[in-house]
């Protein structure tokens, strides 16, 4: 495809520098790549569908025919500039690429990267064509500011330092915040800050980072909410030799041990809840940077020293498998902290001489020097997997190519939140090319995600990307130059190249696919090599595994960065409004791919949209299941089989992955540390876990959370008056109900209106005369008195079901078979036996028949297509006997992980989108919203 020119004079003292000779690959000589495909006029509006208040409105809208609603709506909303409703705003997707690509090719001709004006125009077609064509995005802020009269900042990730002392503590605050007020995210290590057990010059004792970590947590969340594109998102790191390293690991578990009580109080201590701002250290995902001399003392169970900031010696002494357990257990805790392993980072450090990698960006894949930045690209691997199930190797190098040089022209013209970033940039031109749609692909080929096969194709692939990036980047450094840093760093960045060759040929294939790409791989870190020994290399970083959140719906994929399916059916908005849920048009072209007929694929494509999952699929094979593992659901990816996928592929990374691997609720703590310390030996860079239902701080399901909006916004819920208690006539009818949960016995009686309706309840448990028996009368009397003022029982039951604490556990009541709480139990069974099976079901709550009837019904019409089953299927009510009404409402989906929580009969964790309301579902070590593009990262 690609040239160098001049190659021979390139390292030449000032002389003049040829530039890249492009050749077409993807567009057609005298056709301009917007004439080749079909336009269409589209309407985006867009509501949160809690409150039905419009969020967007934009008529008129230009997209190719072959975009989707949700790939129209999240780049019309998120990505046009201009005001909405003024001319200057931008109407089409024409226009927003043409805005972008014309400043690159601008920028590039300007500085020297092209032989010939017919170069540039050839550049700018094939960008345009692979953007309109989904084969790669840029990452958010591109869109964002390029092109703009906004400051053109490109870079998404960004790392800064602190030093020990106030000054820079307080430019830590203030650059941290610039940062988040343009919506990106910021790491950061605050390891030199002296501990609270050292001294200060003026003779007191030093508060240690923790204490300033109060204030950077603060400021987060006060300018989080006033982000024009995203949330804030940071990271803070500490060293696992610092004195104050055991007050560190247990901040956030301390903090939600406080959630807990304070939501036990009554307090509302919900994600977007009033309360939640009380507590400390939620708005940055914390990691204890382990060194190899740690992780040896864990192995031999051994002391460990702590050292003090500024002279280094030994203060303090620790079991260090002690101190590993507490990292563990605190993470079962609240899924903090993660680990950073400090001395494999620093292994493939190009730059060492330059500064040591002490943190990184909040997702954790962008790993360089402090003070610097770096933009990120993705290129959509599915677009390379021909009709016949082979990778296109050849074609995805040509890509690669006009990627990664399309990003470094980018630095070129990029703006930086502070002077020392843009610096630091300028001088190292880190870049952080990277791909989405992994899963699917694999999943495509036959593949199952936990397989050697899967994992040798991963990174078979990211080999090539990674060596290719390189390559290109030694001929672009006999164009314009090495980077400034590269001369004191030779030898560490050839050393560097070295190592990633060295573990490509280490590649255990097991296909056809694997070994071409393998050896593509090998000739192209090859040809880089050898082109770097002579021209250096223009970027000192080349690749890493972003999320992919935003972009990633942009592109229309069905997997994000590094991640497998997340399941196997989908939530799709359709053309003109409402939505479907489709089965992944993956599953039949792997069904073909596995050697089924068309027949066998319709019956197993229909049974996947009936339950969800693959299990008992007429005809297919059981040693075929595998392949359709999901993220979550039926068949889930097991945590190892996440470990060994990220090791699989990172000896072929610049910098880390941004991933979570995802543990279920019932994983010890003991799992945990075997997860982190497999990490370390299989040389990962960074590794965070999440236990399910780990955090109390969990959203409210869309039942609860409509139930109560509704009483807030009806006009005759509003009291003006005073309150009329409603008093019980002295004979009323009642029943009296013994239970069972977790061994605790007890008895409840609940008393009604002749004209129905609760009025009363006792709750009978524990000894007469003890002091729960007590609690119980008077929480008994006040939820009586509340429901004769009025407070409707739904109320009640959205505030108290769901509550953990003991005792909890096996019930003997065969509709609520196990209960997170007593109070759980009782309001859970209160609702069951009086309220209207509507409100039951927006609150979640159903019979043990209801249930069962659901899983037969619920989803059990036959699709008009193989394909695709129509979203009303899914959505029809419960048959809950003869007697039900038919003017009950359904409980409804708005999302692909609200519609697996149906199919799954729980509600997974996940948080709300902040804009749409709508349930956000794992994208990286992020959550992206596939309503509106939000996502709680920083890519």
């Amino acid at each position: 495809m690609t040239e160098t020119v001049g190659a021979n004079t390139a390292r030449a003292k000032r002389g003049k520098r040829g530039g890249l000779k492009i050749n077409r690959v993807f567009t057609t000589e005298g056709v301009h790549p917007y004439d080749e495909v079909t336009w269409e006029q589209r309407d985006v509006v867009m509501t949160n569908w809690r409150d039905g208040s419009v969020n967007f409105e934009q008529r008129g809208v230009e997209f190719p025919e072959f975009w989707s609603v949700n790939a129209t709506n999240i780049v019309t909303s998120k990505y046009f500039r201009g005001a909405v409703g003024s001319p200057q705003r931008e109407r089409g997707l024409k226009q927003l690429i043409d805005r972008v690509v014309r400043a690159y090719v601008t920028s590039g001709t300007e500085n020297g990267y092209f032989a010939t004006p017919a170069d540039a125009e050839i550049f700018e077609h094939e960008l345009t064509w692979m953007l309109l064509h989904q084969v790669f995005s840029f990452n958010s802020p591109v869109w964002f500011n390029v092109g703009t009269t906004s400051k053109q900042q490109v870079s998404a990730c960004f790392i800064l330092a602190v030093d020990d002392t106030m000054e820079s503590i307080l430019d830590w605050y203030k650059e941290e915040g610039m940062i988040f007020r343009g919506g990106s995210g910021a790491g950061i290590n605050l390891s030199r800050i002296r501990s609270s057990k050292e001294l200060l010059s003026s003779g007191g004792t030093a508060s240690g980072p923790v204490s300033f970590m109060r204030g950077a947590d603060a400021s987060a969340g006060t300018i989080k909410s006033g982000g024009a594109t995203r949330r804030a998102a940071k990271m803070v790191v500490l060293d696992v030799d610092h004195p104050d390293i055991e007050e560190f690991i247990a901040t956030k578990a301390r903090e939600e041990e406080k959630i807990r009580v304070l939501r036990d109080a009554g307090f509302d201590m919900d994600l977007s809840g009033a309360d939640i701002t009380s507590v400390q250290y939620q708005n940055a995902n914390n990691s204890v940077r382990v060194s190899d001399e740690f992780m040896r003392a864990v192995e031999s169970n051994s002391e460990f020293g702590l050292r003090a900031r500024l002279t280094g010696e030994v203060i303090d002494t620790t079991d260090a498998r002690k101190l590993f357990r507490s990292m563990a257990q605190a993470a079962w805790e609240c899924a903090d902290p993660g680990l950073q392993y400090d001395d494999t980072i620093n292994d493939w450090h190009t730059c060492p001489e330059s500064g040591r990698i002490t943190a990184s960006n909040p997702c954790s894949e962008y790993m360089h020097l402090d003070n610097s930045s770096c933009n990120l690209a993705s290129l959509n691997l599915l677009k390379f997997l021909n009709d016949d199930g082979t990778f296109d190797g050849e074609r995805f190098v040509k890509a690669v190519e006009f990627v990664i040089t399309a990003m470094d022209i980018s630095i070129c013209f990029a703006d930086f939140p502070t002077e020392a970033i843009g610096d630091t940039t300028r001088k190292f031109r880190q870049l952080g090319i990277g791909y989405a749609n992994l899963g699917a692909l694999l999943m495509a080929t036959g593949h199952a995600y936990d397989s050697d096969g899967g994992r040798a194709l991963a990174a078979s692939i990211t080999s090539l990307m990674t060596g290719t990036s390189y390559r290109r980047s030694a001929e672009m450094a006999g164009v314009v130059g090495a980077y400034e840093g590269y001369s004191r760093n030779a030898e560490a960045h050839q050393r560097v190249m070295r190592k990633h060759a060295a573990a490509n040929d280490a590649i255990r294939t097991m296909h056809t696919n694997d070994v071409a790409i393998r050896d593509l791989a090998t000739r192209e870190w090859q040809r880089g090599i050898e082109i770097g020994a002579k021209n250096g290399w223009r970027n000192a970083q080349a690749s890493v595994l972003a999320p992919t959140g935003t972009i990633g719906f942009m592109m229309d994929c069905d997997t994000t960065g590094i991640e497998p399916d997340f399941s196997l059916v989908k939530f799709k908005k359709l053309v003109g409004g409402g939505s479907m849920q489709i089965v992944n048009q993956t599953i039949p072209r792997s069904l073909k791919t596995l050697g089924y007929q068309d027949e066998q694929i319709e019956a197993i494509v229909e049974y996947i949209a009936e339950h969800g999952h693959v299990v008992d699929a007429p005809g297919l094979r059981p040693e075929h299941y595998e392949v359709y593992d999901c993220a979550i659901g039926e068949r889930s990816i097991k945590p190892m089989g996440h470990v060994q996928m990220m090791a699989a592929v990172q000896p072929f990374l610049s910098g880390a992955i941004s991933k979570t691997v995802n543990m279920p609720e019932a994983a010890t703590v003991e799992e945990i540390e075997e997860i982190y310390f497999q990490g370390w030996k299989l040389g990962l860079k960074a590794l965070a876990i999440y236990r399910d239902n780990c955090k109390v701080g969990q959203p409210l399901s869309s039942g609860k959370k409509k139930a109560e909006t509704a009483e807030t916004v009806e006009p005759e819920k509003v009291v003006e008056y005073k309150p009329i208690r409603k008093r019980l006539p002295k004979k009323r009818p009642s029943q009296t109900l013994s239970f069972t949960v977790g061994g605790a016995e007890g008895y409840l009686h609940a008393g009604s209106y002749p004209d129905d309706g609760l009025g009363e309840i006792f709750v009978k448990l524990g000894k007469q005369g003890s002091t729960l028996a007590g609690v119980m009368d008077a929480f008994s009397m006040s939820i009586s008195v509340g429901l004769q003022y009025g407070i409707p029982l739904e109320f009640y039951v959205s505030k108290f079901s769901n509550l953990r604490f003991e005792p909890a556990g096996m019930t003997d009541d065969p509709d609520i078979r196990i209960a997170t709480s007593v109070l759980d139990y009782l309001f859970r069974r209160l609702a069951l036996d009086y309220l209207p099976f509507e409100k039951r079901s927006e609150l979640g709550i159903f019979t043990a028949a209801e249930r069962a009837a659901q899983v037969e019904t619920g989803y059990g019409a036959q699709p008009a297509e193989q394909e695709n089953v129509d979203l009303e299927t899914l959505r029809s009510t419960v048959d809950s006997g003869p007697s039900k009404s038919e003017t009950e409402q359904p409980h409804t989906a708005h999302s692909t992980a609200e519609l697996m929580d149906l199919h799954l009969g729980k509600a997974a964790d996940a948080p709300l989108c902040m804009t749409c309301g709508t349930k956000m579902r794992p994208a990286g070590s992020c959550y992206a919203c596939e309503g509106c593009g939000a996502t709680s990262g920083c890519s």
